[in-house]
């Protein structure tokens, strides 16, 4: 890691955290509490939180991404014994910032799905814009069977990719699916074999990096928030979203090399 701002952010990190840089533009951000399946305790939340605050310039995606065979188990259940209501509605609050920082920052983020991806750890895959699961990869709400409810965001990110009533079924019953049912289900985009995650992810991130800045913005945040507006709201939002994107001189460039043959037209797929 030659990169001196990366190196400072990479000693600031608890140990369950760690950076990486695997490919131009690309900072990689590992979960590294094997030993608890990568269960989500404050500190490597809190952890995650510090790089997504402090991403260096010219870092174009970030992908999360796990140590060990599990992306993660969920929520440390050995931090909640002492929390009382207030500071449970205060660390659920915690989390919901974190999250939104991620799935609203700067960057396109690609997750690595493999092993357990469960509770907590769910919820934190579905703060990233694209998921990458290896076909080890199993997705589980177990709060119902622990006698608690989600509380990173969950029963409004997962909910909007599967359905309320999937999600019930999943908490209500314990019910886990493997990663081609997470697929059809909606929770990821590209099932891949095990160990095959990260080579696709940085695949898909070499990509990301090559769009236009503004239209990265305008998809990440723009989007999703025209997805949630009513109708007529969101026509009005995608017409002024257009106009700036295209208004931009980088698109202007992009254009003029595709209509001038130095630009490839898009191809079916393989």
């Amino acid at each position: 890691m030659q990169d001196p701002k990366l190196t400072e952010l990479a000693a600031a990190l608890p140990a369950s955290v760690r950076i990486e840089a695997p490919a131009e533009n690309v900072l990689q951000v590992n979960l590294a509490r094997v030993s608890k399946r990568n269960a989500l305790d404050d500190i490597t939340v809190l952890g995650v939180a510090a790089v997504f605050d402090a991403l260096p310039a010219g870092v174009g995606a970030v992908i999360l991404a796990a140590e060990g065979e599990h992306f993660s188990a969920g929520l440390d259940l050995s931090e909640l014994s002492t929390r009382d209501i207030t500071s449970g509605i205060e660390h659920s609050r915690v989390w919901h910032g974190i999250f939104e920082r991620i799935q609203f920052g700067s960057v396109p983020v690609i997750a690595v799905l493999k092993g357990a991806v469960i509770g907590g750890g769910l919820e934190l895959a579905c703060a990233a814009h694209i998921r990458v699961a290896e076909k080890s990869a199993f997705y589980a709400l177990p709060e119902g069977q622990r006698g608690i409810f989600v509380g990173g965001g969950g029963s409004v990110r997962l909910s909007r990719l599967i359905g309320v009533s999937r999600m019930m079924d999943m908490m209500l019953t314990g019910r886990t699916h493997d990663a081609e049912a997470g697929q059809v289900m909606g929770i990821s985009h590209y099932v891949v074999e095990p160990g095959a995650g990260l080579a696709k992810a940085l695949e898909i991130a070499a990509s990301v990096c090559t769009n236009a800045p503004m239209t990265n913005f305008a998809v990440l945040h723009a989007l999703p928030r025209i997805a949630e507006a009513d109708p007529a709201t969101g026509y009005l939002t995608e017409a002024l979203m257009a106009s700036i994107a295209q208004g931009d001189e980088e698109a202007k460039r992009r254009i003029r090399d595709f209509l001038e043959r130095r630009r490839g037209k898009v191809a079916a797929p393989k």
